[in-house]
């Protein structure tokens, strides 16, 4: 599996770049390495995670694309033609392949294998806790948007609205998605890495 990691990781340098810094080999790298401490906590298949963990965002979309809710399937297909094409064993093919199609959050399709679930959860662990706070951020300023509304910082009188703010999506998403994980190990770390952004708020309130 070394030998096949070290295709993957070259694969996703070379597709992802260091222009999205919410989006690059450093986040698939911790995805990985999240997704293979899930697996073995939960006694699953690393030959299915470890590949779908790699390739996950190989077609990444901006999040105002109007094709983004389709990035994970056409992630999952150009997944198969890679592995494919480095002579990765076939019979993991279709695992991998909706592995890597349920990790999104936007397609909103279920995890149905546990390789599925552990790919999923190492994802969006990533979107909590301090690095989940700074790739919020990274991708508020790509974006154009302020990091909160100057008027009402916390939504107290006006309807939550994340593609105008960038705190509101702490609320609109991220608190979802802490509540969200699919293994009793995720659930334990998202907690932790949520109470961490709810420090944060706390803190945030008394400075501006």
């Amino acid at each position: 599996m070394n030998n096949f990691e070290k295709l993957f990781s070259e694969k996703i340098q070379n597709v992802l770049g260091c222009l999205d810094p919410a989006h690059d080999l450093a986040h698939v790298t911790r995805v990985v390495s999240t997704a293979k401490k899930l697996a073995l906590e939960e006694n699953a298949n690393l030959e299915v995670v470890i590949p779908a963990a790699w390739l996950h965002d190989l077609v990444n979309l901006p999040k105002n694309h109007p094709d983004r809710k389709k990035a994970s399937v056409l992630a999952a297909d150009e997944a198969l033609v890679f592995l494919q094409s480095v002579n990765y064993s076939q019979k993991y093919f279709k695992e991998i392949h909706h592995a890597i199609c349920a990790h999104s959050f936007s397609a909103n399709i279920k995890p149905e294998t546990l390789e599925a679930q552990i790919v999923q959860d190492a994802d969006r662990l990533d979107a909590l806790g301090a690095i989940g706070l700074a790739r919020l951020f990274a991708i508020t300023t790509q974006l154009g948007r302020p990091f909160y509304d100057f008027n009402d910082p916390f939504a107290q009188n006006r309807p939550l609205d994340d593609k105008d703010f960038g705190i509101d999506h702490i609320y609109i998403k991220l608190e979802k998605i802490s509540n969200s994980m699919n293994t009793k190990s995720a659930r334990v770390e998202a907690l932790r890495r949520f109470k961490f952004i709810e420090e944060f708020l706390d803190e945030l309130k008394k400075e501006i």
